[in-house]
């Protein structure tokens, strides 16, 4: 997870522990705020929706390709498929050679790269605003025409594999999150973790894949952002070339199975090689299509953003129990979310020593009302946050894909009047609602001697 807030909607993405990599090339822009106005919406007669924001200040474009589909959408037995299926989106087609797309666009001076959660799955690329065309060709290709290679699939898993063992198997840290997942989600697929479990991983199939290729990779399941130095109406009458013979697929119901009410605290603990004791709480609450979101939003960032939260200056600063402490909010998902609180206990001391003062500083926004010095500073910093992760147009095309996959890109113009209006009267109730022993699931890393052969 990532160790400051830099912006909810881009935090989204890299809180799905599949990280998307950026590249200095995305900070060109002058500092513009998105707003839906300038936003032009287009669905192609096949479904596809394309949504434009026209910039020609400087002479760049980025192109992304949204696919309404992550692991939340993957059969039992089958997880992971999701972001095998993005790994094998650059291994070749009918047309492309494996490993060539992104040499491509490498050769013309541009980056690319993908990135995989819960909900969503998206690619992009940024270029020169003269090569956009090349975007064009690859996505619309590899969108009906990729080719699966078993010998590609077979190699593929095994770095997948390969990345889930140095990531998360060998990560005592993130071994605890997936376990606090499994546990806090009894039938929704958010217990799942985005990169799979090991035994689904090798279990998958090429028919696997190509079948859920042809399921999900269809034109009336993906949204087309293009940011940037373009001509609209020309841009149109290109994406309609390349992509408007494409055919529709018969879209499956999108609807998860819904996770009955928790009805009591669950706990557990994982004993694993690891320098530092470790916990990890997380609470069942709902994403930002409630209203209840934004009080959420920012009661987190009093409670646990940065150096200067609540949870660091107790458990850090003061008390000096804990080596490092936080939470994380991220509402921006389909289904209901969880709030996270976590800490590692310095060396000596009691974890659950670090576990009381978690809640203790819960219990205070429970007691007493936040400043209206706190309220205001916290308001501020996500008002900052959300501007400066417009500072590029890459940024505000994916703030535009995001906010589509979860269901409307309209949502942006409504996420700051949201949080302005919460009070401390509104913290105080979420707190209350949400914050408690019976909604809370814990995770407990337990420190063993490593063992020698």
């Amino acid at each position: 997870m990532e160790s400051s807030k830099i912006g909810l909607w881009i935090k989204a993405i890299r809180g799905n522990l599949i990280p998307l990599i950026l590249t200095p090339l995305i900070l060109f822009s002058l500092f513009t705020v998105l707003h839906a106005g300038e936003v032009k919406e287009t669905i192609l007669p096949n479904g596809l929706k394309v949504l434009t924001l026209s910039d020609n200040r400087i002479p760049i474009v980025t192109f992304q390709v949204w696919y309404k589909v992550g692991s939340r959408n993957e059969p039992s037995g089958k997880t992971g498929m999701s972001h095998l299926l993005e790994h094998m989106m650059f291994k070749g087609t009918d047309k492309i050679k494996p490993t060539e797309f992104s040499k491509i666009i490498q050769r013309n001076g541009g980056r690319d790269n993908a990135f995989t959660t819960k909900d969503y799955t998206a690619y992009y690329q940024i270029l020169a605003s003269d090569r956009l065309h090349i975007s064009l060709d690859l996505e619309a290709d590899r969108m009906v025409n990729l080719r699966l290679e078993p010998k590609e699939v077979a190699s593929e898993k095994d770095v997948v594999a390969e990345e889930r063992r140095m990531r998360y198997e060998d990560d005592p840290q993130n071994t605890a999150y997936e376990e606090l997942l499994s546990v806090a989600y009894k039938t929704h697929p958010y217990r799942n973790p985005v990169i799979g479990w090991m035994s689904d991983i090798k279990s998958i199939t090429r028919e696997d894949l190509y079948n859920y290729y042809k399921t999900y990779y269809a034109p009336n399941n993906a949204t087309i952002v293009v940011a940037g130095d373009f001509d609209t109406q020309s841009l149109l009458r290109n994406i309609e070339k390349h992509f408007g013979s494409l055919r529709p697929a018969n879209i499956p119901p999108q609807e998860a199975p819904a996770e009955p009410q928790q009805k009591g605290e669950r706990r557990i603990k994982i004993k694993k090689e690891a320098e530092l004791p470790y916990l990890i709480a997380g609470y069942h609450v709902p994403t930002l299509k409630d209203k209840d979101g934004y009080a959420l939003e920012v009661l987190s960032t009093i409670l646990s953003s940065g150096k200067s939260s609540r949870i660091y200056r107790n458990l850090v600063y003061e008390k000096q129990i804990a080596l490092y402490a936080g939470g994380d909010y991220s509402g921006l998902s389909k289904d209901s979310t969880l709030f996270y609180l976590y800490a590692a206990a310095t060396i000596g001391k009691d974890i659950q020593m670090v576990e009381d003062s978690l809640y203790n500083e819960i219990e205070r926004f429970k007691k007493e009302y936040v400043s209206d010095k706190e309220l205001e500073k916290a308001k501020n910093q996500i008002e900052a946050s959300f501007l400066m992760s417009q500072d590029s147009i890459f940024f505000q095309a994916e703030l535009l894909g995001m906010a589509e996959s979860l269901g409307d890109w309209r949502y942006i113009e409504k996420y700051l009047p949201g949080i302005r209006a919460v009070t401390k009267e509104d913290i105080q109730m979420v707190a209350k609602k949400y914050l408690n022993e019976d909604n809370r699931t814990v995770a407990i890393l337990v420190p063993v001697r490593r063992t020698e052969n």
